[in-house]
């Protein structure tokens, strides 16, 4: 595991630390916690990409929102859902028994604050994967490939899953990820899926926080992702009376993901990104999310 800090030597034991968290509760990934103000950062593996799963909705949130901005849709547009344009997977519209319309603006929030699938794919069928990873490139932001809707991963297991639960896909993906071998669902290779690092995730947020993306289309999106309704991962150990935390998570099969910002009230604020994938076949981890939180925040107290 490489480990990079912000200066030579700097938070050399904190990182051992971390790494060390990290793999006592059978994970295996990239970290990175980024003091917005300073530039200062400490990081594990932080260029290695990884599937992104639902984190690939922070690039599509901003892409859209920014695109609208620009004259390019209204946000109040309504779009009409039914069962053939639902997608597989996750709460809310895919829940629905009847057909909706809805405003592309708030699909954009469903898609964020609940991580709704149908929501996202309905922005990606306005604003392609490809329109987004071309927005991120004109940001001057790389490490981040965006290639098919949220419902491809979905269609993909429902696929490898008929030949047997999926608690045995499970297993196969963990065992083909131990191995080195491909993955038995493509939109697990990086060569393939919506892809991105650490870094280039806390690059995206570092240009939502500093004003580079345009605030209008910034103010609204910080507002979604602190609302996000999953506290379970890195919220814990960020959230507080003094301080706002805003992220989004990403979750499927072996990979437990979360990418935000910690504020605190009167000081600092610090992206802070875990991309991470299990050894130990079961969806029900908490230990492993508690780990997440734990070697992030050692990261994050080494730098305030």
């Amino acid at each position: 595991m490489s480990l990079t800090a912000y200066d030579a030597g700097a938070g050399a034991s904190a990182l051992r630390q971390a790494a060390h968290v990290l793999e006592a509760a059978g994970l295996a990934g990239s970290l990175l916690v980024r003091h917005l103000g300073t530039g200062h950062e400490l990081a594990l593996d932080a260029d290695r990409p990884y599937p992104l799963a639902s984190v690939a909705k922070l690039p599509l949130a901003a892409a859209a929102l920014d695109t609208a901005h620009r004259g390019g849709f209204d946000l109040g547009m309504p779009v009409h859902i039914d069962g053939p344009s639902r997608s597989q997977g996750g709460p809310g519209i895919a829940r629905f028994t009847h057909p909706a319309t809805i405003a592309v603006g708030d699909l954009i929030r469903l898609a964020i604050e609940i991580s709704d699938n149908t929501a996202a794919d309905a922005v990606f069928r306005i604003v392609s994967p490809g329109n987004v990873t071309e927005w991120l490139r004109d940001l001057g932001t790389s490490g981040i490939i965006l290639r098919h809707p949220i419902g491809e991963l979905y269609a993909s297991l429902a696929t490898q899953a008929a030949a047997g639960d999926a608690a045995t896909v499970h297993s196969l993906v963990v065992e083909a990820d131990k191995q080195g071998h491909p993955s038995p669902l493509p939109q697990l290779d990086v060569e393939r899926a919506n892809a991105g690092t650490a870094r280039g995730l806390a690059d995206l947020l570092q240009k939502i926080w500093d004003g580079t993306v345009s605030p209008a289309v910034a103010a609204p999106l910080r507002e979604m992702l602190a609302a996000n309704v999953f506290r379970h991962r890195l919220a814990p150990d960020f959230s507080a009376d003094t301080s706002t935390w805003y992220s989004k998570t990403g979750s499927f099969v072996h990979l437990r993901h979360e990418a935000g910002v910690v504020e605190h009230s009167g000081g600092p604020a610090l992206a802070v990104v875990a991309l991470t994938r299990s050894r130990v076949p079961a969806a029900i981890q908490p230990s492993a999310e508690q780990a997440m939180g734990h070697a992030a925040r050692i990261l994050h107290d080494e730098l305030v």
